[in-house]
């Protein structure tokens, strides 16, 4: 797959990508970050060429945010070693048809922002239980 930011500046090509990990997620980071949802898909790190002018930001003590530096357009979210891509599906045509696959944080969906539909639900404490987050003290979620 091949996508790009909305300047056109960024370009990213994806060898492998997972349709079925297509997710929302509505921790408080995530929400701040992109205004009500964070949408993302996992690409392993090794299946990913970035190329143009990349932003990150260390969001949290284990992961980065990062953006096109000439618009903007969010691009990814990823974890520190060698963690999948978290990738904005809105960067890629391909994902005009991928179905969401699971709400992160669901319990914590703004009233506006809420995805209805028969995906998993996973809860910030089932979520929280099982994978790395940034707790109160870091940044709230």
């Amino acid at each position: 797959m091949n996508g790009r930011c909305l300047c056109g500046a960024v370009r990213i090509t994806v060898e492998t990508a997972d349709a079925a990990s297509l997710s929302a997620c509505h921790c408080d980071p995530c929400r701040r970050w992109a205004g009500a949802v964070l949408w993302g898909f996992d690409a392993p790190g090794d299946a990913v060429t970035v190329e143009g002018p990349v932003g990150e930001y260390r969001s949290s003590s284990f992961a980065t945010r990062a953006w096109c530096r000439d618009c903007g357009t969010q691009l990814w979210f990823r974890d520190d070693g060698d963690a999948p891509y978290e990738l904005n599906p809105g960067l890629f045509d391909e994902t005009r048809d991928w179905s969401l696959r699971r709400v992160v944080y669901a319990d914590r969906a703004a009233a506006h922002a809420r995805l209805e539909g028969g995906h998993a639900r996973v809860t910030k404490a089932d979520y929280e239980a099982r994978s790395q987050h940034v707790d109160d003290a870091e940044g709230g979620v």
